[in-house]
């Protein structure tokens, strides 16, 4: 009667020892990108340890070079496709250098119904450049401009959606990109930032673009 449950402890002993003499990145998600486990080698690359990563979002570390891949993926799986997800990745590691490389994100689950998790792995490609300060980047992309414009001429999040043919959930993630970046509590915020920092053009309206 206890032989198969001291057989399911030991079988998960040893799947967690693999699992953390696995040398690349590797995370356990939810399908929003919340850590639930992670290796030694993905705590290494934040600088802290794997317990320590847990609720953490993968995507505060790992940031895709292509924003709209998140949402492709987002819609996969609420469409339950099971296939495997590379997103090409930058970041800067705990010892100061900015490297690149692809993130995979491939849904497992018990059943076919239930809802995912995700396995995240991280392949590391190399280092990147360091940053020329003389070519920044802006502080907003132009689908980012676009959406903020939108905001501060009173447009709802459905309305900024089908404005610039994302989808709700691409508008929030992008505002709520933007609003770690610039450490905006909200919205209105986020506009009065967005003036501030030359995004948007002052003393125009319907509000512009700065550079259109």
């Amino acid at each position: 009667m206890d032989s198969e449950p001291q057989a399911s402890v030991v079988w998960r002993n040893r799947a967690l020892t693999l699992f953390d003499r696995i040398p690349m990145p590797v995370a356990v998600c939810d399908v929003h990108g919340a850590i639930v486990l992670a290796n030694p080698a993905m705590a290494t690359e934040w600088g802290a340890t794997p317990g320590g990563l847990r609720g953490r979002n993968v995507l505060d570390r790992f940031r895709p070079q292509e924003p709209t891949q998140i949402e492709r993926i987002a819609q996969a799986l609420r469409l339950r496709h099971r296939s495997r997800y590379p997103v090409s990745v930058c970041w800067d590691a705990a010892d100061g250098v900015r490297r690149h490389g692809e993130l995979t994100a491939d849904p497992v689950s018990d059943s076919v119904e239930a809802m995912p998790a995700l396995l995240v792995l991280v392949r590391v490609l190399g280092e990147c450049p360091k940053p020329d300060r003389a070519a920044a980047a802006p502080p907003a992309s132009p689908a980012e401009a676009r959406i903020l414009v939108l905001l501060a001429g009173g447009a709802t999040t459905a309305r900024a959606a089908r404005e610039t043919g994302l989808t709700v959930d691409g508008v929030t993630y992008h505002l709520r990109r933007l609003s770690q970046r610039w450490g905006a509590a909200n919205r209105t915020e986020l506009v009065a930032r967005a003036y501030a920092l030359g995004v948007l053009m002052p003393g125009v309206w319907p509000p512009e673009a700065a550079g259109c």
